[in-house]
């Protein structure tokens, strides 16, 4: 099928549709049509949850960033979308392939770009300790299953299968990297905490050598005036 145009004010429409109705969506897709359209697609939702990501951040609700950190991360995302997509692509052709689809690399490309309408929920999910980013792989596993039944014509049982144990794993990780990074940042504000005592202790320690230092002067002086003058 050739692509008739890449309509831009769509796309909206598009990553509602993905989200609403993924089964119909991925059955009407055109396999085939070129990278633009979808590139493009995934390009906006890309930045769309970039620009989430960052005003959660500075309001507080994510990792501490600042203004500039969030403006480059805006900037940068869409290089990382496209080299993230035809790699993702890639993985997912692979998996297909394995589980007996005959579709093509550009077909397989088409799915996980549309799927990217996911990502601005998987964003504002993500301020939710430990139950976010698992909900989040969970709805990405939804997706993939229902483009693996209505596009590759995988049976549901088989394509559950096969994705519900790589998303188990990616929960899996996903939660015991946050315990990880949860714990790291603990120790490092105890870390953080037990410096600055020490550095108040050694401060402390250094003006009561001063001032023991210049008692001692003013003693000698005292006791030997020639030997130690005033000033």
């Amino acid at each position: 099928m050739e692509s008739k145009g890449m309509d831009i004010a769509a796309i909206p429409q598009t990553a509602i549709k993905v989200l609403t109705s993924p089964s119909a969506f991925f059955r009407e897709m055109p396999k085939t049509g070129g990278f633009i359209e979808p590139l493009v697609f995934a390009v906006a939702l890309g930045v769309v949850s970039g620009l989430i990501q960052a005003i959660l951040g500075i309001i507080g609700l994510r990792f501490v960033m600042g203004v500039g950190t969030a403006l480059a991360s805006v900037i940068l995302m869409p290089i990382f979308i496209v080299i993230g997509s035809f790699i993702g692509a890639a993985i997912l052709f692979v998996i297909w392939k394995l589980m007996g689809s005959q579709e093509s690399y550009e077909t397989a490309y088409r799915c996980g770009a549309y799927m990217s309408a996911i990502s601005p929920i998987i964003a504002i999910l993500g301020i939710i300790p430990f139950i976010g980013s698992p909900v989040g792989i969970v709805l990405g596993i939804f997706l993939i299953v229902i483009a693996s039944v209505e596009v590759h014509k995988i049976p549901s049982q088989k394509a559950w299968l096969v994705f519900g144990i790589i998303g188990a794993i990616f929960v899996l990780l996903s939660v015991s990297s946050e315990f990880a990074a949860r714990r790291l940042t603990r120790e490092a504000t105890k870390f953080q905490k037990e410096w600055e005592q020490r550095s108040k202790e050694m401060q402390k320690q250094t003006e009561d050598a001063q001032k023991a230092a210049e008692e001692l002067q003013k003693q000698l002086q005292k006791q030997f005036p020639e030997q130690f003058p005033g000033k």
